[in-house]
C-alpha cells in the first residue's frame, strides 16, 4: 500500500475541506459549515456544503459526498494518486516513499524534472529571440499563431552544438544530468557530449502532471537526416507510455471533450485549435497497449483519425487488432477517416471546425473495421472461402479476454454472416458471379475507406428514405437529412448556435469559467465557428486594460471593427423573437446562468442523439434486425421529446425583476 491509514488521516486533519473545496467554489460560513453553489452542476440556490469538523463535503443537487481526496478526484479528474499528492503538497506534508531506494529515485526524477524545465524555458526564449526568426517564419507558414505557441510551449533549438549545454552549465546543472535528461549526446566515443537538437523547432512533451519530460525537434532543414527527432528513453520519457497533449486532453476530457488521436504533434495543436482539445498523439510510433490503456482512462470509446489513405487504412487495422484482446464493457474504439491526402492539419486550416465534425462525426466501430477488413478483398464464391472467413473471425473474436464482450462479438459477426451469404433474391443476397457478399458492407478496392459502399449503391430492404444517402453514410431519415450535423453550411444558422453566441455578446464575463467549455461546443454552421473564434480572440487578447470583453457593447464594438459585421447579422437574423430573457443584455447574471446552461445541455444532447441516429441507420442498413429497429426507433423517439424543450428557457428571468406572464 503506497499512503498508510495514518498518513491519509494526517492530510485530513492538517488539510481542511473547506480549504480545498474553496480554491474551486466560493463559499460563505453557515454556522458550524461552509456554503456554496454546486461545483458538479449550474444552481441558483445553494445546496452543496462542507463541513471541516466532519471532513466530508455533501451536494444536496447531485447527492456527491466525500472527502478532499474525492473532491479532486471528482473535479480534476485525476486519478487517487495523484489526488493524495496534490493534497500533500497543498498540507506541505511530504509523500511517503516504499524504500530508501525509492526515495533516493524520486529525488532523481525531480532534479531530471528541474533539468527539463529549463530547458523548455530556452527553447522558448530563443524561439522568441532574434536568433529563432527562421523558426517563427516557419510556425507562421503552418499558421500557429503566437498565442497558439505560447499555449503549447514551443520553442527553437540553435544550430550550434554547445548552445543547451552552455545555457544549462551557467545555471549549474552538471553534464551527466544533460546527458541522462535526453538532452545532450555522450557515450564512450564521444569524449564531449554536444545537444542533441539542433536547428529544430522545439515541442514540449509532457507526463499527466504537465511536468516536461522529452522533446519532439522538428527539423527546419530540408536534407536533415530526420525529420522528426524525439528524445531518446530517459527515466522521465518512455514514448510508448505517454501521449502527446495527454494533460491537457484529459482535463478537457473530465469536462466532456471528445478524445481524438492523430499522428502528429502539428495535428494535435490544429485540432486544439478547431475545439477538439481533447487530442492526443503518439510519440513517433504505432500505438501500444499503454497509450490505449491511457486513453481508456480518458474516454470510453476514443476516436482514431486517420489519413483516407491505403498507410492511413492499415494504421486503422493495426490499432483495431491491439484493442481487440484488451475490450472491456464499455471501452471500445471508433476510428474516422480523413479525406484522402490530407492530414487533420489541412483538414482543420481548410475547413474549420465544421469539416473535422463531419469528419469525427462519421466515426465507424472497432467490429466495423475489423468487418470491413475481412471481406474487403476476399473473394466468397465457393463454401470453402466462406468458411475460410468464418473461421477467421472466430479466430479474432477468439482473442477477446472479457466473456460477455466475446460473446457479443460472435453473435454481431454470426449476424453478419448470416445476411452476407443467404441465397441469391434473399435479404442479404449472395452475388454468386461477383463471389462478394452483397450488403455485406464493404467496398470496391481503391475506395477510401474499405467498409463503404460503392457510390449509387443501396441496402437492400431499406425502408429508410431512399435517396438521401450522401455523405459518410447511405441512408438518412428525414429528421437527420434536415439536422444541423447534415445540413453544414448549406442551412442558415440554427436558433440555438445564435441564442448561445447571443449570450456570449451580452455576457462576455461567461467566458471566464467556461472558456474551454466554450471552445468544445459543437457548431454546424461556418459563421458560428468564426463568430466564437473572435470572440474567444477578443477574450484572451487584451492588453494594457483594454479588455475588449470587458462588456457586451465594447465586444461588439471590437468584433464589428475586426471584421465579424457579418457574423453579428447572422445570429440576429436566427432570432426572431426575444423570448429568451437570459440571453438579453439586461437579465441579472442568475437567469443568464440558468439559460446558459440550459442552451449548453440541450444543444449537446441534441449533436449526441444525432450522431447515434446516424449510427442506428447505419447498422440497419447492414443488417435489418429487430434489435436495430428498435435502436432507431429508440432514438428517434428520443430526438422527437426534446422538441419544444427550449420552451423551458421561458421561465427563467425572475431574478432580473421580468414580470411572468400568464396564460
Amino acid at each position: 500500500m503506497r499512503f498508510t491509514p495514518q498518513f491519509l488521516d494526517e492530510l485530513r486533519a492538517r488539510l481542511p475541506v473547506s480549504e480545498v473545496v474553496g480554491k474551486r467554489v466560493k463559499l460563505k460560513k453557515a454556522g458550524r459549515e461552509w456554503k456554496g453553489l454546486s461545483p458538479f452542476q449550474q444552481e441558483k440556490t445553494p445546496s452543496f456544503t462542507v463541513n471541516d469538523q466532519k471532513q466530508f463535503y455533501h451536494d444536496f443537487s447531485t447527492g456527491k459526498h466525500g472527502n478532499i481526496f474525492d473532491f479532486l478526484m471528482e473535479t480534476e479528474g485525476v486519478p487517487f494518486v495523484e489526488a493524495v499528492e496534490r493534497c500533500a503538497a497543498m498540507a506541505g506534508v511530504p509523500v511517503p516513499l516504499a524504500t530508501p531506494d525509492a526515495a533516493r529515485h524520486e529525488q532523481r526524477r525531480k532534479s531530471l524534472h528541474d533539468v527539463m524545465e529549463l530547458a523548455a524555458t530556452f527553447f522558448t526564449e530563443t524561439l522568441a529571440g532574434r536568433g529563432g526568426a527562421k523558426a517563427r517564419g516557419y510556425l507562421a507558414d503552418r499558421s500557429l499563431t503566437p498565442q497558439t505557441q505560447v499555449q503549447f510551449r514551443l520553442g527553437y533549438a540553435p544550430g550550434e552544438r554547445f548552445a543547451l549545454k552552455e545555457y544549462l552549465g551557467a545555471k549549474g546543472v552538471p553534464v551527466e544530468d544533460m546527458v541522462e535528461a535526453g538532452l545532450l549526446i555522450g557515450g564512450e566515443d564521444i569524449p564531449v557530449p554536444y545537444d542533441r537538437f539542433r536547428d529544430r523547432v522545439m515541442f514540449p512533451i509532457t507526463d499527466l502532471r504537465g511536468r516536461v519530460i522529452a522533446f519532439g525537434g522538428r527539423a527546419l532543414e530540408k536534407d536533415a537526416r530526420a525529420k522528426y527527432l524525439n528524445s531518446p528513453e530517459t527515466p522521465l520519457f518512455h514514448k510508448g507510455a505517454n501521449l502527446y497533449n495527454a494533460a491537457a486532453a484529459r482535463k478537457a476530457a473530465h469536462d466532456g471533450a471528445p478524445v481524438v488521436v492523430v499522428e502528429g504533434y502539428i495535428d494535435v495543436i490544429a485540432m486544439a485549435g478547431a475545439g477538439f482539445a481533447a487530442t492526443v498523439a503518439p510519440l513517433g510510433t504505432a500505438l501500444t497497449e499503454d497509450q490505449l490503456g491511457l486513453l481508456w482512462k480518458m474516454a470510453d470509446e476514443p476516436i482514431l483519425c486517420f489519413d483516407g489513405d491505403r498507410a492511413g487504412q492499415k494504421a486503422a487495422w493495426r490499432a483495431a487488432d491491439l484493442a481487440l484482446p484488451h475490450l472491456q464493457p464499455g471501452k471500445s474504439l471508433r476510428f474516422a477517416m480523413l479525406p484522402e491526402g490530407q492530414d487533420p492539419d489541412d483538414l482543420a486550416r481548410a475547413g474549420g471546425r465544421g469539416a473535422v465534425e463531419e469528419v469525427i462525426g462519421a466515426a465507424r466501430g472497432l467490429v466495423d473495421v475489423i468487418w470491413s477488413r475481412e471481406v474487403a478483398s476476399g473473394n466468397f464464391a465457393t463454401p470453402e472461402r466462406r468458411a475460410a472467413l468464418e473461421a477467421r473471425i472466430g479466430e479474432l473474436t477468439g482473442g477477446i479476454r472479457d466473456e460477455v464482450v466475446r460473446r457479443y462479438y460472435r453473435q454481431d459477426f454470426a449476424e453478419r454472416l448470416r445476411l452476407a451469404f443467404v441465397p441469391a433474391g434473399g435479404r442479404g443476397g449472395f452475388g454468386r458471379e461477383s463471389g462478394r457478399p452483397a450488403g455485406g458492407g464493404f467496398a470496391s478496392a481503391g475506395a477510401a475507406w474499405p467498409g463503404r459502399r460503392p457510390q449509387g449503391s443501396r441496402p437492400p430492404g431499406n425502408a429508410l428514405s431512399p435517396g438521401l444517402g450522401r455523405g459518410p453514410y447511405q441512408v438518412a431519415s428525414p429528421h437527420l437529412a434536415s439536422s444541423p450535423i447534415m445540413r453544414g453550411q448549406r442551412s442558415a444558422l440554427s436558433r440555438r448556435e445564435a441564442l448561445i453566441l447571443q449570450c456570449l455578446l451580452n455576457h462576455p464575463w461567461l467566458l471566464h469559467d467556461r472558456l474551454e467549455q466554450v471552445a468544445a461546443l459543437e457548431f454546424a454552421h461556418p459563421q458560428a465557428h468564426r463568430l466564437r473564434a473572435g470572440i474567444i480572440g477578443a477574450f484572451a487578447g487584451d492588453s494594457a486594460g483594454d479588455d475588449p470583453s470587458a462588456d457586451g457593447a465594447r465586444l461588439r464594438a471590437w468584433l464589428e471593427k475586426s471584421g465579424y459585421s457579418k457574423q453579428i447579422q447572422a445570429v440576429e437574423s436566427a432570432l426572431t423573437t426575444r423570448s429568451v430573457w437570459g440571453a438579453e443584455p439586461g437579465a441579472a447574471a442568475e437567469d443568464v446562468l440558468s439559460t446558459w446552461h440550459q442552451l449548453v445541455t440541450l444543444h449537446r444532447k441534441e449533436h449526441s442523439l444525432l450522431r447515434e441516429l446516424k449510427d442506428a441507420e447505419l447498422a440497419l442498413s447492414e443488417a435489418q434486425t429487430d434489435a436495430n429497429f428498435a435502436w432507431l426507433k429508440d432514438v428517434s423517439a428520443r430526438l422527437e421529446s426534446m422538441e419544444g424543450t427550449e420552451a423551458l428557457i421561458e421561465g427563467f428571468g425572475e431574478s432580473s425583476g421580468r414580470a411572468q406572464t400568464t396564460t
